[in-house]
């Protein structure tokens, strides 16, 4: 009789991006490098990633420092709004600054974003069915990083506002039968050099 094993769900943060966002910095392409050699150890069973290229790129270069892993693009790991709070979900001296920020982004990514990261949670977190472990990679992007963390901690669903990842940094989330969701690693640039950590930040937010 089959049983149910763990998932290990691997998350990272595309590279740095020019600023029209088609391609990778020098400082990207590092990171992505970096990245893959922390985690040329790890026996995975895809790396999915998002549709733009900042993303794809950055799977790209981190799956070149892999064994043969299959790369697995996805809508469901794009950029987009996971959920839109109603202003008394919101703290009061936050509400306006915060649902100003989200009205700035495209319609599109507030309406389909929603759908996208139910979808998301379903196919991505959870113990697997079988004997063995999974673990499975994940670039994407800032939102649906914060969306999933928030998920595994069971805070409110407005709580993915921020939570933010550095470029290139890693966020492990484990997934065992019979367990809570743990949070093992967040936001970790531990494998970069001090220049090519906390790009994505406000200078002031660099530590």
């Amino acid at each position: 009789m089959t049983g149910t094993a763990a998932r290990y769900l691997y998350l990272a943060r595309h590279g740095e991006a020019s600023a029209d966002e088609s391609t990778l910095t020098d400082k990207g392409r590092r990171q992505a490098v970096l990245l893959g050699e922390r985690l040329q150890r790890i026996p995975f069973s895809a790396v999915h990633h998002g549709p733009l290229p900042r993303a794809e790129q950055t799977s790209q270069l981190i799956r070149d420092q892999l064994d043969g892993v299959p790369l697995r693009p996805s809508e469901l790991a794009g950029d987009y709004i996971p959920y839109m709070p109603q202003r008394g979900e919101l703290p009061a001296e936050s509400a306006d600054a915060m649902l100003a920020h989200l009205a700035r982004f495209p319609a599109e990514e507030r309406e389909l974003g929603p759908e996208l990261a139910k979808a998301a949670q379903a196919q991505f977190t959870g113990p697997v069915d079988g004997d063995e472990p999974r673990h499975e990679l994940i670039v994407t992007h800032n939102f649906l990083i914060g969306w999933l963390v928030r998920a595994a901690l069971d805070a409110p669903k407005w709580r993915w506002m921020g939570l933010n990842h550095a470029n290139g940094a890693l966020t492990v989330i484990r997934y065992a039968p019979g367990r809570p969701a743990s949070v093992l690693l967040y936001n970790d640039t531990g494998h970069l050099p001090v220049e090519l950590r906390w790009t994505g930040f406000p200078p002031d937010l660099h530590f």
